[in-house]
């Protein structure tokens, strides 16, 4: 199994608050969750607004069963059309990729 574990900072940006956008966020991700078959589980997780303000905004937790199905997600419609989104509102970006 691969995981994929991506983190966002996100900013203000089209009438809402980095909160907002992060809202926005997680309910595009559902769409992905819904539509990429090779997605085995997915999560999008909002940092704590008790936590520190310089921790990422969102992270997007992913278990694929190979790294060809990682690969299969990258390019897909629904990824494509959340990459397109999170671009118009993210600062920062980290993800790491791992076997388990």
């Amino acid at each position: 199994m691969i995981k994929h574990i991506v983190m966002f900072k996100l900013t203000e940006a089209d009438g809402r608050s980095e909160y907002e956008n992060a809202i926005e966020a997680q309910k595009r991700f559902e769409d992905v969750i819904a539509n990429v078959p090779q997605l085995k589980r997915g999560e999008a997780v909002i940092n704590s607004k008790d936590a520190p303000q310089d921790n990422y905004t969102i992270s997007l937790l992913c278990d694929f069963e190979t790294i060809d199905d990682l690969n299969a997600y990258q390019t897909h419609p629904a990824h494509l059309a959340f990459g397109k989104f999170i671009g118009t509102v993210k600062t920062a970006r980290a993800c790491i990729d791992y076997e388990y």
